[in-house]
């Protein structure tokens, strides 16, 4: 018996090697693939495939959204979650979306190959938070006094998009004081970029990966 799969994910050299190893097991056969969510829901709506395999981050709608839809055109399809990340926040959300497992990227294909199994025989197959990056660790305890609530409301601003000028005018501060804040958030957590700050930001729970 033939288990059909659609695997997306939004970088070509990591998916077409994922796709080479999944055709390697005897039996599944990778029938699309797709870089983006939209493409995710529009080829599982073509193939009504047993299995797709989604990225979490993917450009458009993201992987969380395209599970949900994905699940609505098609409930028979399970869905197995690709994610670099694995901390709390990603797994409860692609839970609820209707993932049945969640795969870590840096794991080997066999962790891939018994998550896919597990959900053949009816289980749920999600790791353990914080087996993730330090970013990741760190994450968990942000409410640990780790930033102050001043530095909290920044870096949620911050991560919104919002820019120097907006953020001084909301929270009553000037922008140099912004750029303070800026400043030191990315020292308190080690990170050397805006996009950055947003990562960790979303991972923290600030703020959702749809915003």
């Amino acid at each position: 018996m033939t288990t059909t799969i659609l695997l997306a994910d939004d970088h070509p050299l990591f998916r077409q090697g994922l796709a080479a190893l999944l055709r390697d097991q005897a039996g599944w056969q990778v029938v699309a693939e797709a870089g983006s969510g939209e493409e995710a829901v529009r080829l599982a709506a073509q193939w009504l495939p047993q299995f797709a395999v989604i990225d979490v981050e993917m450009p458009g709608i993201g992987g969380i959204e395209a599970t949900r839809r994905i699940r609505d055109i098609s409930p028979q399809t399970r869905i197995v979650a690709l994610s670099m990340y694995a901390d709390a926040y990603y797994q409860d959300r692609m839970r609820e979306a209707g993932a049945s497992a969640y795969v870590l990227k840096n794991e080997a294909i066999d962790q891939l190959v018994a998550a896919v199994g597990a959900v053949m025989r009816g289980e749920l197959h999600f790791p353990g938070a914080g087996r993730g990056t330090v970013a990741a660790r760190r994450s968990a305890r942000i409410d640990q006094d780790e930033l102050s609530a001043r530095e909290r409301e920044v870096l949620r601003l911050l991560a919104e998009g919002r820019r120097t000028a907006e953020i001084a005018d909301l929270l009553g501060i000037s922008p140099k004081t912004v750029e303070t804040y800026r400043s030191r958030l990315m020292n308190k957590l080690d990170i050397d970029s805006l996009s950055g700050l947003v990562k960790f930001a979303i991972r923290a729970g600030l703020v959702s990966p749809e915003s």
